[in-house]
């Protein structure tokens, strides 16, 4: 049985060693010029004003929530849309109910204004 299984640890160990081979090949002959530019951190090209622990506001943990909430509708709207023939009926009243929970859902909050940058 483990046999069979050889050749995924023969493909895996050498892509490991090929990876670790080209790091150090890298560090062997790649160029190493730093200058004080290169050593500092870099934010989408604007010069940074603030530490990596700044806080953030709940506003923004909120609202990343939310959109993973409402996004994640199309993982569930995928597989319905795709087997709609086959499902009939049943899997027309299901979707049609999971969507209109999901609606309640946003209603709720854009009346709640959570989604309202203040």
């Amino acid at each position: 049985m483990i046999e069979s299984y050889l050749p995924i640890f023969g493909a895996t160990f050498a892509g490991i060693l090929f990876g670790a081979f080209m790091l150090k090949l890298h560090e062997w002959f790649g160029p190493k010029r730093p200058t004080t530019e290169k050593l500092t951190t870099y934010e989408s090209g604007m010069v940074p004003f603030h530490t990596a622990r700044q806080r953030f506001t709940i506003k923004f943990y909120l609202v990343a929530m939310l959109f993973i909430i409402f996004d994640i509708e199309i993982v569930f709207m995928y597989p319905w849309a795709a087997e709609f023939r086959d499902l009939g009926v049943q899997g027309y009243i299901a979707m049609a109910l999971f969507m209109i929970l999901l609606f309640v859902g946003f209603l709720y909050v854009v009346q709640k204004r959570a989604l309202e940058w203040d």
